[in-house]
């Protein structure tokens, strides 16, 4: 902080004053400050200042739909490492697709003292967020419905959603389904963009047979599968917009004699061991709680969007060819 006022020429208080975000500090001077926190790389030590003001160890709250699912617990790991570079605790709630006990997490953690908060929010509406003003949240992987402003980390799932059926496209693939839960989440909605615009680029038809939502088990999704393969004009592709989706697939083609390829969205631990192995779109999950962290712990008046860019890793479903087609 001493380099920071000597970099913009005001005293150690004033950076303090605008680093805590103390009201009353003209508005060059808050410009000068945070133009010497640029260039200088500052970053404020939240374990330090909590200290300082004789308040206790500084605790995240992370509230997640499933930690079964590897995609929650890779994040919670990643959070957890994230967190613990400022000396944070993190705790840790499941609302299990269930609105109501994501508020209920949300609000007992608030309560309890946590002291600002990481959700992957569910499809229902946020707006009950306003009534905590004093509850500083940052969203990840999910835009959250009924709030005008807030602090979001996402994934680049348009491009990744694009990515997937061009690189089945570009296999000989035109009947391609689409696997996904709920469309009313954002993450779920834009894999889906990125599908039907991949599609109406090459010139195919968007068809509503092929499109399957809502279905978050894979027994269900292999139900689907299954009913799909049994059409009369079957998809010869598949694209899922989860890690539950593929492994659904999976389950479906072990009785199955058809050989269609597939792309999964989100990459999971036995992805390379299935003969072939699964093609993905895969992302830097590390870098994802990061960002959120990072957010939490440097507020802004002005809401924050970040995104996190993806990947398309070519294992083996993903270029298997059409039927009757030659290998690509």
């Amino acid at each position: 902080m001493a380099d920071v006022a000597r970099h913009a020429g005001v005293s150690l208080k004033t950076v303090s004053r605008v680093v805590n975000q103390e009201p009353h500090v003209r508005a060059s001077l808050q410009q000068r400050v945070q133009a010497a926190i640029s260039a200088l790389g500052y970053r404020r030590n939240e374990a330090a200042a909590r200290l300082a003001r004789g308040a206790t160890m500084l605790t995240l709250g992370l509230v997640m739909e499933n930690i079964s699912n590897e995609f929650y617990s890779r994040l919670a790991a990643a959070v957890e490492s994230a967190a613990a570079g400022h000396e944070a605790l993190v705790v840790f709630g499941s609302y299990e697709e269930s609105a109501d006990k994501e508020r209920m997490l949300i609000e007992s953690m608030y309560a309890r003292g946590v002291d600002a908060l990481i959700v992957v929010p569910s499809a229902a509406d946020h707006g009950w967020l306003a009534e905590h003003p004093g509850l500083t949240t940052v969203f990840v992987d999910r835009v959250p419905q009924g709030l005008e402003s807030a602090d979001v980390v996402l994934l680049d799932d348009v491009w990744g959603g694009r990515a997937a059926t061009e690189h089945l496209l570009a296999r000989g693939h035109r009947r391609i389904a689409l696997i996904s839960d709920d469309d009313e989440l954002s993450s779920v909605h834009d894999r889906a963009l990125g599908y039907r615009t991949a599609l109406r680029a090459a010139g195919v038809a968007d068809d509503d047979a092929l499109v399957v939502h809502g279905v978050f088990d894979p027994w269900r999704v292999s139900h689907e599968v299954a009913r799909l393969l049994d059409l009369a004009d079957p998809p010869t592709a598949f694209f899922a917009t989860n890690n539950r989706a593929a492994i659904g697939i999976l389950q479906a083609l072990r009785e199955r004699p058809e050989r269609p390829a597939y792309v999964g969205f989100d990459d999971f631990a036995l992805a390379e061991v299935f003969s072939p192995g699964v093609t993905v779109v895969r992302y830097d999950v590390t870098r994802l709680a990061r960002s959120a962290v990072d957010l939490l712990l440097n507020p802004a008046k002005a809401p924050r969007r970040v995104k996190v860019p993806v990947e398309l890793v070519a294992r083996g479903s993903g270029e298997l060819p059409p039927p009757g087609s030659p290998p690509f």
